[in-house]
């Protein structure tokens, strides 16, 4: 018995007419033929170049599923879909017929846009969940990051403004990319009206850190800068939070941030709540494991020099990680440095640190030139040069030898010194220059 499959039927669909009149006859009538069917079964369906998008959610505005009968113009409706999201920078599709000769095997090819940013929704005056359960609702692709293209950031702004709209809040709702306190850009929903600035911020609640010390951090990264909580709050994080937890208050919070306009200038004055918490100890210090730094990792937890069992100050526990990324590049990893993973005991009052430590590439000590001087001073200078040709080059050095040179006197009237490194990244050879002025 034949079946009759999707690709006998495109064979049939494309081929020409096959049975042929002879000349000077008049051919009988041909008996009606039962048509092929045009639509298919999606037998098997894919998606191609996903990295942000779960499959499921892409296939959701497509409007495909597997058992759909489907023929061209369905693949095309469906990538016209995608296309209209404003979220892939290309869409294509195919269909064939399937291996078991069931139906289509059928995939969507899609590049998405880039960048992404994470999506911020600020002076809306709406909890966060609410604003996020109706946007998930109506658009699948919704997710904590976004493309910046102007499809997405208009669909959005008009979606907000019928939230809005349900709560008699006939509202513009505007997108901007902004950057963050940590210089990163995100894209952040809010009105489209001129937004207030910080004319005033006043704290309370502090005991452990002056009002002093407080506005003093604040005043030159807030002040004349435009307010949303959203964005305050990061700067409380990145100028306030530093001073509390180089005293050891890792649970410091700014459990209240209210405004008002101010009475003499044209601004808002910044109410905000502090509740310091309770101060926490360093109970320990460990390194990441990595074959890089495992044979050294007594001497660079030596060198990091961290306090045990003393309040966690993590303004010096920053600089016991740059004296850790120093030893790395004086060992050759010029770009190495260092970051910290916290552990919080809460009941115990205490806090342990993992240090893992990037190493980079290793560079080495590649040739000496030296600028400014006769040949017998050039030969006197690379006979007491130390480093050797090969070996792991020592950023520090450098300008080392030279400080040397100086306070031995080993060359009158002389004025000026400095070095230059020549850094090749493809090779991870450094040349050094001295120029001796």
């Amino acid at each position: 018995m034949r079946v009759f499959t999707p690709a006998l039927a495109l064979l049939l669909a494309a081929s020409p007419g096959w049975a042929q009149q002879k000349a000077g006859k008049r051919a009988a009538p041909a008996k009606a033929e039962k048509a092929a069917p045009s639509k298919w079964p999606i037998a098997t369906l894919e998606v191609e170049g996903l990295h942000n998008y779960p499959k499921e959610q892409v296939l959701a505005v497509a409007a495909l599923k597997i058992g759909q009968l489907a023929d061209k113009a369905d693949f095309e409706a469906a990538r016209d879909r995608l296309v209209a999201t404003g979220v892939f920078e290309t869409v294509g599709y195919r269909f064939a017929p399937a291996a078991a000769g069931a139906g289509y095997a059928a995939s969507l090819q899609v590049v998405e846009a880039e960048p992404m940013y994470p999506a911020a929704f600020d002076g809306l005056q709406l909890p966060l969940a609410e604003v996020q359960d109706w946007l998930r609702a109506r658009d699948p692709l919704f997710g904590a990051k976004l493309a910046a293209t102007t499809a997405v950031l208009e669909r959005y702004s008009r979606t907000l403004e019928e939230l809005l709209a349900t709560k008699n809040r006939k509202e513009k709702v505007v997108a901007r990319l902004v950057p963050d306190a940590t210089g990163h850009y995100l894209i952040t929903f809010g009105p489209a009206t001129a937004l207030p600035v910080v004319a005033e911020v006043r704290f309370e609640g502090n005991q452990l850190v002056t009002t002093k010390a407080l506005l003093d951090s604040i005043s030159g990264v807030a002040y004349g800068t435009a307010y949303t909580e959203l964005g305050f709050r990061q700067l409380l994080d990145t100028s306030i939070r530093p001073l509390y937890e180089a005293k050891g208050l890792l649970r410091v919070a700014f459990t209240k941030i209210s405004t008002e306009k101010d009475a003499n200038v044209k601004g808002l004055v910044i109410k905000v709540t502090v509740e310091e918490g309770e101060r926490y100890t360093l109970s320990k210090v460990q390194l990441a494991p990595n074959p890089a730094t495992d044979a050294n990792r007594d001497n660079l937890l030596k060198v990091a020099k961290f306090k045990l069992d003393a309040p966690a100050d993590f303004l010096e526990i920053g600089t016991a990680l740059k004296r850790i990324a120093r030893l790395m590049q004086r060992n050759g990893y010029m770009r190495a440095d260092a970051t910290v993973d916290r552990a919080i005991n809460d009941k115990l009052k205490t806090v342990e640190l993992t240090i893992t430590i990037h190493e980079g590439p290793q560079f080495t000590f590649g040739k000496l030139a030296i600028e400014g001087l006769d040949l017998h001073g050039e030969a006197a200078v690379k006979k007491l040069w130390g480093m050797k040709e090969g070996k792991p080059f020592d950023a520090d050095y450098p300008d080392y030898f030279l400080s040397r040179i100086r306070e031995d006197g080993l060359f009158d009237n002389l004025r000026k010194t400095k070095s230059v490194a020549r850094v090749d990244e493809a090779t991870h050879v450094v040349d050094v220059t001295l120029q001796l002025n």
